[in-house]
């Protein structure tokens, strides 16, 4: 049976990085990340470098839930954390989603 998860709202943020500052933005996200990770409403968030094109990076964060994140995101926190990292950016989008379930991996354990 699909683990339930409705209630974790997620958001993708797709981040071009300025060319030869990719190395440095790493650094920087590391850096400031407790800033979303110590929020109450947070669950965890993951940075990753794109694949296929240079320069691109996905931040994923999972939510309680919407009304929390919304909250979040126009706190003072948010926009001190947003000027740590606009520097580094050429462009970006942002989606944002309800998990509906959530199927583990065999390699993920049993957990």
């Amino acid at each position: 049976m699909p683990e339930r998860s409705e209630k974790v709202f997620r958001v993708m943020l797709r981040m071009q990085i300025k060319p030869g500052m990719e190395t440095e933005f790493e650094k920087v996200w590391l850096e400031v990340g407790d800033s979303v990770t110590t929020h109450p409403a947070n669950l965890g968030q993951w940075l990753s470098r794109g694949a296929e094109e240079d320069g691109v990076y996905y931040i994923v964060s999972d939510w309680v839930n919407e009304p929390l994140f919304r909250e979040f995101e126009t706190s003072d926190r948010h926009l001190q954390h947003r000027q740590k990292l606009h520097p580094y950016r050429s462009g970006g989008s942002m989606t944002t989603m309800h998990v509906v379930a959530a199927l583990p991996g065999a390699a993920g354990g049993t957990s």
